[in-house]
This record gives structure tokens, sequence and C-alpha cells, in this order.
């Protein structure tokens, strides 16, 4: 039987495949020692941190990982059951190249592993993941068998649990001990939310409402995966039920967070990033680092809400591509304090500039907690503009789809274009709008997002650049 062909789901930021016909033991075992050679001893290192989710497939999975690493004489810190931001902690605390095993938001029968160097840095194709993915693979073909180049003895294996460790290294940079008393509903949909929101967030003036707080990986109430709409049902009729002030949803990892407004409205990742960014900004300048050398990162589908409000604090928004390889490297090298993404990832400089849904969280009960005003008045203040949402679509040739948009947008006058990530063109006389068109790395489909002064001016464009995208689909 021939082994899976890596290179089929090991993707640009990680790996994500079908257990156990793409992700195997054996696969995982051969990850594991290709990662031991290509980056934890080239880098210097000589030990490694894993971790994994509520998963079924997770535990064995993650040991076999282990096991391949450590047989290249590297010791492995097994931090067992984590969140994905827990597993960077222990990266960046411990200084260790990680490994996370976990399918995020994806369905039951997939599981997956996020790699990162130590310091919680970002790993993709272009930055060693390729080459481990190839080495992998090579031993794979020759059914495990590979070298052991300067390892004259195996590894250790040693467990130890950071829970409480990365639950007072949060509090120590959100203080919420003095904050109103706010009650707060928080669906983990069964995911690893429900080991460490009771962690990080049992004794503050804070009044918890669990959903789905059960670490169970086949998901028995709903698919961890807060960007789909279906999925926010039962926290927003609860938020309602209860009178809470906000709800809280996180995916299967708890790396991404979506907040609830106290109506059980969803509030806008952008809204979250724009406040965030005034807090964290007025940190800096409250510890006398002048305005004009900080630095807040923004992926370049977030509204146009969020550079404007950074500038109006004396900041500089910087606009990057979508992906968080990308947005932690270029944190990283401008020593961005904060970052932003529309699918309600949030990077930290203060947690090795690495994605932290709880901090986030966290950030916007500090918010609320020390204003008597709803959620919904506090998030109106960064919430500028009408935006679609991301639409997919269907295409089989994404080129000419996006050229009939780009022509029709000429024909508005006016129109701005770039092409930083995709297509984006932008309209600047009023009304105001822009649209995102980019294409998907791995499947047939043409992502848009628009973006307007006012909903009738969005559901204009909106509706004519669909029209146009998905034109040949109808023929």
């Amino acid at each position: 039987m021939h082994p899976p062909r890596l290179a089929e789901f090991v993707k640009t930021y990680d790996v994500r495949g079908l257990v156990p016909d793409q992700l195997s033991p054996a696969v995982a075992r051969a990850l594991g020692s290709a990662f031991a050679q290509v980056v934890v001893l080239p880098d210097g290192g000589s030990t490694l941190v894993v971790g994994h989710d509520m998963r079924p497939s997770s535990p064995e999975l993650s040991r076999q990982f282990a096991e391949g690493a450590a047989e290249h004489g590297v010791d492995v810190t097994v931090i067992g059951l984590c969140s994905t931001d827990g597993l960077y902690y222990a990266s960046g605390a411990l200084d260790a190249p990680g490994a996370m095993f976990t399918a995020s938001h994806n369905p039951a029968r997939y599981n997956g592993i996020k790699l990162c160097r130590s310091g919680a840095r970002a790993i993709s194709l272009d930055t060693g993941l390729a080459e481990v993915r190839d080495l992998a693979q090579w031993i794979l073909e020759r059914g495990g068998l590979h070298e052991r180049p300067g390892a004259t003895q195996t590894g250790r294996i040693l467990e130890r649990d950071v829970l409480g460790e990365y639950a007072d290294f949060l509090r120590g940079l959100v203080d919420l001990t003095a904050i109103r008393p706010l009650t707060v509903v928080v669906d983990a949909g069964n995911g690893m939310a429900g080991l460490t929101v009771p962690a990080v967030l049992d004794g503050l003036p804070l009044k918890v409402l669990p959903l789905y707080f059960e670490l169970d990986g086949t998901f028995p109430n709903h698919e961890a995966n807060p960007l789909e709409p279906d999925n926010l049902r039962d926290l927003q009729a609860a938020v309602r039920e209860h009178g809470a002030d906000l709800g809280l949803a996180f995916d299967g990892d708890a790396d991404r967070c979506f907040v609830i407004d106290e109506r059980g409205e969803p509030v806008s990742p952008s809204a979250v990033t724009a406040l965030v960014a005034t807090r964290e900004i007025a940190r800096e300048v409250a510890a006398d680092t002048p305005a004009e050398d900080i630095t807040v990162v923004h992926n370049l589908i977030s509204s146009r809400a969020v550079p404007e409000i950074i500038a109006e604090q004396g900041a500089r928004p910087l606009r990057t591509r979508v992906g968080h390889s990308l947005i932690k490297a270029q944190m990283a090298e401008h020593d961005a304090v904060f970052g932003g993404e529309h699918s309600a990832h949030y990077f930290f400089r203060d947690f090795w500039f690495a994605d932290n849904g709880m901090l986030a969280a966290m950030h916007v009960l500090a918010a609320l907690g020390t204003t008597q005003r709803p959620l919904s008045e506090l998030v109106a203040d960064y919430s500028r503009y009408v935006a679609s949402g991301e639409i997919n679509s269907t295409v089989t040739d994404a080129a000419a789809a996006t050229e009939r948009v780009r022509r029709w947008a000429q024909e508005q006058g006016d129109v701005v274009e770039d092409t930083l990530d995709g297509l984006t063109l932008t309209h600047d006389a009023a009304p105001m709008w822009w649209l995102n068109l980019r294409a998907s790395n791995t499947e047939p489909l043409l992502r848009l997002n628009v973006e307007a002064a006012d909903g009738a001016t969005m559901e204009r464009v909106r509706d004519g650049a669909l029209a146009l995208v998905r034109q040949d689909e109808k023929e």
C-alpha cells in the first residue's frame, strides 16, 4: 500500500487532513522525525513542545510525532490537552519549537498540525514546512526508515502541565480584577475553550454561563466554527435569554474568538481589532512611547475604519496580505504592538507576536467593564461602514471573472486598483466603497469582500460584482 501524498494535505501554513486516510500515526511519526531534522536541530535547539486538542485521534497522533522527533535525540515536552495559543505560550515561555495537533474548526473526521519555531515564530511552506513535508514523504516511502545524523541516543519524552502558567501569564497582561461585574455567555463548541476559559476567567468579577464546555471532538452540538452564522445561534439565544452583557464564541482550538453584543448581534472582528488597537496604543503611550513610533498591523480585508482609527490615535497602520504567518512576520519586522484579521485572529507583541483569542476577549471584557455603556454602544464607535462579509463563489476561471469585475469597476469612475493580495478596487469619491477579490490557493473558489459607506451602496456593489463573478457558471 502506497503512503499518502503529503502535498495534498500539508497546506501553506499547517497540516490539515482526513484521519486516518491522510493523517495516520505513521504519517505523524514521519512528520515528527522530519521536523526534528529540518527545524529543531538546524535551529540549534534540542527540545520540542507538543500539545493536542480534544479530537479522539489527537493523543495518539501527537504521541507518534513526539516519538519520531525523539529518535533524533530531541527532548520532547508533552503538554497534553491545550488550546493553540496555549501551545504558543509554551513555545514562547520555554523558547522551543512547537507542534499543536488540531484541525481547528474542521469537522470531526479531520485532524492536523500547527507548527512553529521557537518563540512561537510562524512556519509556512516558504519557511521550512515544504522541506518538512518532503523529508517526511521520503521517510514514508522507505517504510519509515531514516537516518539519524548526529543522534547518539533517543531524546526524553517528558510531561508538563502549563495551563496554570498560561492563565497567570494572560491575567498579567490584561487586569480584570477591578472591572464592574459582567455576565458573559461562552460557547466553547465542545472545543478547547472548555478547558481554558475556566482557568483564565474563574475568580474574576464575571458570571460565566457555559455552553458546550464538555471536551468532545465529535462536536455533538454544532461545528466549532463561529464564522458560520448557524453556529452562533445557540449563543445568541442564550445571551438574550439571560440578559447577558455579551457572548463569546471560540473555535475548536480556541485561538479565535467571536463576540456577541447584549442584543445577541455579532460584533465585527474589525470593530474588535479597532477597539483592542486603541487600548494597546493608549497603553504604549502611557509608557512614554511616542504614538508615531507605534505600529498596528491589519490585513487588507479589515474595515477601512481600522486604519482610520489607528491613524487618529497618532499611530501607524500597516496593511498586509491575508494569512497568519504573513501577519506574524510583518509584526516581528516592524515590532508592531498588535495585529488583527477579519477572520477574528488577533496577534499581540506581548504574546510573541502570536494570535490569542482569549487575550482579545479579555481586552473586550476590560473595555466593557470600565464603562456603563452596553457593548453595542461601545463598539459603535469602531463600526463606521457596512460590510458584506466574505462571499465564496465556485468558478472555473478566476482570472476571467476577476477581469470582468475590474472592467465593470473602472466604469464607475475614480477607482484605484492594487494587487497586494488578489485585486482590490477602491472608489474614494462619495459614496465610498471598496471590494477585494482573492482566489483560493487550494480550491476553485473566488472570495469577494465589499465595504461601503452605506448599506444600499454595499448591496449595489456586492450584487454587481457577484453577478459578474458567477456569470460563466450560469451559462
